[in-house]
């Protein structure tokens, strides 16, 4: 018997990969992908579900907001799907639910579904009301947590996985849901969006000098200016990043143009 699935995340890159992988699994049957929070709440709502991923953090309607609103009892066994990084995966290991960390592998995948095949198997709850209860607060205070500036960063560098320094990060390039960051000559991916991570780096040191570049202060040789709108910034290896009149006006405040 298949285990009807449903997939919940805002972005369709992470949908599709999870379905993928989700489809070398015969037990598994993957009935509906949800894009945002209210589809989600709706289907579970009227058809029956025997497993659950779901995406921790979305707009508008995340998912603290459909846990909350479906409670426990409409809640089917449910795998998070997280970006946060090592304490927040720490967190989900107290609590004994299951998690998977972006960009999702199959062997970590592996090990999530035959947690969850053994407690399905057992006719277990996969979280009591006090579990779920401590997850969500436990979640909600590290949402908060996150919101300061970052020392450092949990990067993939091939096969492991890195901490890498904030203030050794050069520059920094938007691509769509994630952030190429530039260090030394090397580049790492981070799940997050360029607003999003611009409002966890130090105002002070890093300055989003265009809709889709960060810039580390420090790292500026020169700053071009072209008329009274666009210029452009030259970085200490000889790199040139366009600059918009918003990121010009930013650099003039901190006494940089």
């Amino acid at each position: 018997m298949s285990l009807q699935t449903v997939i919940v995340d805002d972005e369709p890159l992470a949908r599709d990969l999870l379905s993928v992988l989700l489809a070398e699994h015969q037990d598994i049957k993957v009935v509906a992908q949800c894009k945002n929070g209210q589809e989600a709440i709706s289907y579970l709502q009227e058809k029956p579900v025997d497993l659950l991923f779901l995406d921790v953090q979305m707009p508008k309607i995340g998912g603290f907001d459909i846990i909350e609103r479906l409670g426990l009892r409409h809640l089917p066994p449910t795998i998070f799907v997280t970006a946060y990084q090592e304490h927040a995966v720490r967190a989900f290991d107290v609590n004994a639910v299951d998690y998977l960390t972006k960009p999702v592998h199959s062997d970590r995948l592996n090990i999530a579904l035959e947690r969850v095949r053994e407690k399905i198997a057992a006719k277990t709850a996969v979280m009591t009301q006090e579990k779920l209860t401590a997850v969500l607060t436990g979640l909600r205070i590290m949402t908060e947590e996150l919101r300061p500036s970052t020392p450092r960063f949990l990067v993939r560098d091939g096969e492991k996985e890195i901490l890498l320094a904030v203030d050794t990060i050069e520059w920094i390039e938007a691509a769509e849901y994630y952030c190429c960051l530039h260090t030394k000559g090397r580049k790492y991916m981070l799940r997050e969006t360029i607003a999003d991570l611009s409002s966890k780096l130090d105002a002070r040191k890093f300055v989003r000098i265009h809709r889709s570049t960060i810039v580390n202060l420090d790292n500026i040789r020169e700053i071009y200016r072209d008329g009274q709108g666009e210029g452009s910034v030259v970085l200490i290896d000889g790199k040139m990043l366009r600059m918009s009149r918003t990121g010009r006006q930013k650099l003039t405040e901190l006494g940089k143009a």
